[in-house]
């Protein structure tokens, strides 16, 4: 199966979009109808994340001159296939271990902490990706968009950086910094092939 250089931008800046768009249902399902189960989205996130992974690896061989903004989409989709695997496989075995067990609430709190800590790795990773490709986009003429996902990114890396140092802060959106981050960097991937 063989694409176009052309195409595999297309399908990363769809993947890099859809993986922003996946994070706001599950936002809005938690927040709004708990009670569905969300395991479904979270499958279906981890079958995005493997194919970003692959389609950024490619694109990342392909365009040396945004080597940088593709190895760091690469390096998210990779962790964030962790982060995805230990929510679906270890979250409801250590809740449940930590309601019949007593003392075991700590270690089902620190597999919550780690998927955390990975979760805004790979949020930092796309603001940095997110800088890197709106700069590109900023020099080849489009100030306005590349400037503001330079922004973004900025904003979502320092936040993300902040929440890995110091542990979840409430009062600092780093998920949400990450997912505008994701969706002005998937314009700006969609831009490259308009500047091309």
């Amino acid at each position: 199966m063989n694409f176009t250089q052309r195409q595999n931008i297309q399908i990363v800046s769809a993947l890099v979009f859809l993986t922003a768009i996946t994070q706001v249902v599950y936002t809005v399902l938690y927040m709004q109808a708990n009670h569905i189960p969300r395991q479904w989205l979270w499958g279906f996130e981890g079958l995005v994340f493997v194919l970003l992974a692959a389609f950024a690896g490619s694109a990342l061989v392909h365009f040396k001159q945004y080597s940088l903004g593709f190895s760091a989409i690469f390096a998210s989709a990779i962790l964030n296939i962790v982060q995805v695997g230990i929510g679906l496989t270890q979250f409801g075995p250590f809740r449940e271990a930590s309601q019949a067990v007593e003392g075991v609430a700590p270690t089902a709190g620190a597999v919550v902490a780690l998927s955390f800590f990975i979760y805004n790795a790979a949020k930092v990773l796309l603001g940095l990706a997110a800088i890197g490709f709106g700069s590109v986009i900023a020099n080849n003429g489009a100030k306005l968009i590349g400037r503001l996902t330079m922004l973004a990114g900025l904003i979502a890396f320092a936040a993300n950086t902040i929440v890995m140092m110091f542990g979840r802060i409430n009062s600092v959106p780093s998920g949400a910094t990450g997912v505008i981050a994701t969706l002005l960097l998937s314009v700006c991937i969609w831009k490259l092939l308009a500047d091309d």
